[in-house]
């Protein structure tokens, strides 16, 4: 089993990962943490990659075609993804977009037919690892507000992915809130983990 291990937090890492390790020792892992290594944000010359004929591409063409190949083929040679994705005013972090525009790609994870666009990514589990300062899960109006959790689902069920669970630790922020959430969520990974096992 291929494990994909995506950080986009600036804050820390999570332990979904850790614990997948020990239910299953045998995964491999891979590690891109994109607060750290952050994939240049899309610009025309870079999105122009991927029409330019292969002869023709700039330098920076060619740095952004030789990214957005090694982050394509991260992603589609594991078979469960570990997003790191915390809530940073309203939605996700810029270099969580960043990557995802690497993996939205026409052709390799979705394609437009006659009936409209049909993924090309499913078979695969996601695992969103989602922080959040204040609580947006519960109701209105703080949930309207949510542009994260909505989004990642709405995109990765465009590339065929709906075997997605979301481990959520909300209120992080608030008085007393920050053990509260966290152990909540690490009961939810335990959850998921002896589920998968």
């Amino acid at each position: 089993m291929n494990l994909l291990h995506i950080d986009s937090s600036v804050t820390g890492d999570n332990s979904v990962v850790e614990a997948w390790r020990r239910a299953y020792p045998q995964v491999q892992v891979a590690y891109r943490d994109l607060a750290t290594e952050a994939p240049e944000h899309l610009s025309a010359e870079r999105l122009g990659t991927r029409f330019a004929a292969p002869g023709a591409h700039s330098p920076v063409q060619r740095e952004e075609q030789a990214l957005g190949e090694a982050v394509l083929d991260e992603f589609l040679s594991a078979d469960v993804i570990v997003l790191g994705a915390p809530m940073y005013n309203f939605s996700i972090p810029s270099q969580l977009k960043a990557w995802l525009d690497r993996i939205l790609v026409a052709g390799r994870t979705f394609r437009y037919t006659e009936a409209g666009p049909e993924g090309l990514a499913g078979g695969r589990r996601v695992v969103i690892a989602s922080a959040r300062g204040g609580v947006y899960s519960e109701a209105a109006p703080a949930r309207v507000m949510d542009h994260q959790e909505a989004y990642l689902e709405a995109a990765l069920g465009f590339i065929g992915i709906t075997d997605v669970t979301v481990i959520r630790a909300e209120g992080v922020n608030l008085p007393d809130g920050r053990e509260r959430a966290i152990a909540f969520a690490h009961d939810r990974i335990r959850a998921l983990v002896r589920a998968a096992a």
